[in-house]
């Protein structure tokens, strides 16, 4: 439906700027296929007048006229529709290319390097050299490994729900989830799924890379309202640890953990192999840590101790 609504939508807007003259509702009806097999005249109008304010909530500038005989006419005139210049000067460019750069293991890749050629096509500068990353060591991207995040960004993107099998971080086998997704954020170089989950009736956020076998849409409208854009930035950060409320304090073995040697306030030799770091302890740092395995030792607070240990048991156990 959603796809026939679109063909209509598109087959409108064509006619109504392809058009020199306003065109009556008779004439729409008979120039678009949809229109003709509405049935009754209600259904058309009550078609018509959706479809009319759907473009014009989209942007689309529609005019309605009068002729001589009284009829209205509708028609959307090119200049009235028509975006001003794209003028970007080469830092601005340069934003551009490295923003391109980042997308290259997604499938927004295809999309981005067309908007490019797009835009030098039209006379956007080419990127100075001090921002040009071509042969630089440095390279900005956002890794995307996970097979489970183009159809969740098209979930999000669709406003549609999904389900997929997940496993957390303390059990060994994985169980299915039902979850009206918001959007995806990368944390640390891991993507996370924020949404409404409707088993738990409550937000959570999933890690990407314990979602296993396929996600799979379903139809329906979502249940939850959807919050802006911060407040789910946020919950992302909480989820995952990124929100720190106290300090840890742990032994790492030496030569391991960078992740956690790069977050740690402080790091001293233990002895025996063993490096003493504090950390920031918040919410997710138990599941977090859990992944070092038999590399690190939570020496305190105690009930982080306590959680790491529940984990790990509940792993061993299978």
């Amino acid at each position: 439906m959603a796809i026939a609504k679109a063909e209509r939508l598109m087959n409108l807007a064509l006619c109504l700027l392809g058009t020199r003259r306003p065109l009556s509702k008779r004439e729409l009806r008979g120039s678009i296929e949809a229109y003709m097999e509405a049935g009754s005249d209600d259904s058309f109008n009550r078609m018509f007048e959706r479809d009319k304010d759907d473009l014009r909530e989209l942007g689309l500038v529609i005019e309605t006229v009068e002729n001589l005989d009284g009829e209205t006419g509708y028609l959307a005139r090119r200049d009235s529709n028509r975006l001003p210049p794209i003028t970007l000067d080469a830092e601005e460019a340069a934003a551009l290319g490295l923003a391109a750069k980042v997308w290259q293991q997604a499938r927004l890749a295809g999309a981005a390097s067309g908007a490019l050629q797009k835009l030098r096509a039209a006379g956007m500068p080419e990127a100075e050299d001090a921002y040009d990353t071509q042969h630089s060591a440095l390279e900005p991207r956002i890794p995307v490994h996970e097979a489970a995040f183009e159809p969740l960004m098209l979930a999000c993107r669709d406003r549609r729900p999904v389900t997929f099998e997940y496993r957390k971080a303390s059990a060994a086998r994985p169980e299915p989830r039902q979850v009206e997704p918001w959007t995806l954020e990368c944390w640390r170089g891991h993507w996370y799924l924020a949404g409404w989950d409707r088993d738990r009736k409550a937000e959570r956020v999933f890690r990407l890379s314990r979602i296993t076998g396929k996600v799979r849409s379903r139809a329906g409208a979502f249940t939850a309202p959807v919050p802006d854009v911060v407040t789910v930035r946020e919950t992302v950060e909480t989820w995952a640890g990124e929100t720190a409320t106290r300090s840890a304090r742990i032994r790492l073995r030496s030569g391991s953990g960078y992740p956690l040697r790069a977050r740690a306030t402080s790091v001293r030799e233990a002895g025996e192999g063993w490096d003493e770091l504090e950390i920031p302890y918040g919410h997710g740092l138990d599941a977090w840590l859990v992944e070092f395995g038999p590399d690190v030792v939570v020496l305190e607070p105690e009930d982080l101790r306590a959680d790491v240990v529940d984990r790990l048991r509940a792993v061993a156990k299978g």
